[in-house]
């Protein structure tokens, strides 16, 4: 009889909560001893990192005044980092689009749906001379030609060929030249929809979004929709997404930051800050003192190395 991965974890999750450790002549000290509460989903990713990096470990999930982790590991603020993963994400991007703008002379377009208002209003707020559109499900094609003024240019067109039917007059639709980059506000039920329309029309123009973006995609493959849009995610995160072909992006993220407390508690309990070792989710060493910032650069999407 075949038992599944996730009813295995539970029983072991159950007996490693229900257990205490006894010291013994032959005991072997653990390399983590994780006192911790969480959801049962975090718990079995925990599990899972611990016996695949065949650590020797402790655990209790009963201690109510231990570490708390939020079920939301993207949003929550995890112990050893400075800030939550997307708040890191959120802060490199506004740093590059608006705060080290290029051309001040032009605005920068932001794209958000409904369900990321507040993001968008906490900008706007900041910087007032940008222009804020939300993008609302139907007509994604007719909404983003007005947006770039493409139907501006086409109308120009159709009147002038008006004049003589008999003159064979070329056209390419001209886009709004006031562009200094679009930043996407969205999830990828909208987002694979929209950024292919965007690109298809305003192919110089650089464009900017988080990776929440992709978090539903399945797989890296589905990354094609979104090619040459800068995301702030590390290039080992990347590589780990790319070997994962069959479950949702946002899983593979969820063990890498899973993986990332584990290694850094294990440097703390075993005093290992010597090997400068850096975490999946970032590109700045592990500090013995303070907390870990992930100081995350941009990545420009190219999925030509991981499709062929």
């Amino acid at each position: 009889m075949k038992f599944s991965l996730t009813l295995i974890l539970t029983c072991l999750i159950v007996f490693i909560s229900s257990c205490s450790i006894t010291p013994r002549q032959d005991f072997v000290k653990p390399d983590i001893n994780l006192k911790i509460e969480t959801s049962n989903k975090n718990k079995e990713i925990i599990i899972q990192s611990l016996l695949r990096d065949e650590n020797i470990f402790s655990i209790d999930f009963n201690d109510q005044d231990s570490y708390f982790l939020g079920d939301n590991l993207l949003t929550s603020n995890l112990k050893y980092f400075c800030k939550s993963l997307i708040e890191e994400e959120r802060e490199v991007l506004e740093e590059n689009i608006f705060k080290n703008k290029k051309e001040l002379n032009k605005k920068v377009i932001v794209i958000y749906s409904e369900n990321y208002m507040d993001v968008a209003s906490m900008l706007r707020n900041k910087y007032p001379g940008e222009e804020y559109l939300m993008i609302k499900s139907g007509d994604f094609d007719s909404q983003i030609k007005k947006i770039l003024n493409v139907d501006l240019s086409t109308r120009n067109y159709q009147d002038l060929a008006k004049f003589d039917k008999g003159i064979d007059i070329s056209h390419t639709p001209r886009i709004r030249n006031d562009i200094a980059s679009i930043y996407y506000i969205t999830d990828y039920d909208i987002g694979k929809t929209i950024v292919p329309i965007f690109r298809s029309n305003a192919l110089n123009i650089e464009t900017f979004s988080s990776s929440e973006i992709f978090h539903d995609a399945n797989g890296i493959k589905k990354l094609v929709d979104f090619e040459n849009t800068y995301i702030p995610i590390t290039k080992k995160m990347i590589e780990n997404i790319s070997k994962k072909q069959d479950s949702l992006i946002i899983n593979e993220i969820e063990k890498t930051l899973i993986r990332d407390f584990l290694l850094i508690e294990k440097i703390n309990q075993n005093n290992l800050f010597r090997e400068n070792l850096l975490p999946d989710s970032g590109n700045r060493k592990i500090k013995r003192n303070g907390c870990t910032s992930r100081d995350l650069s941009l990545w420009k999407v190219s999925t030509a190395a991981f499709t062929n």
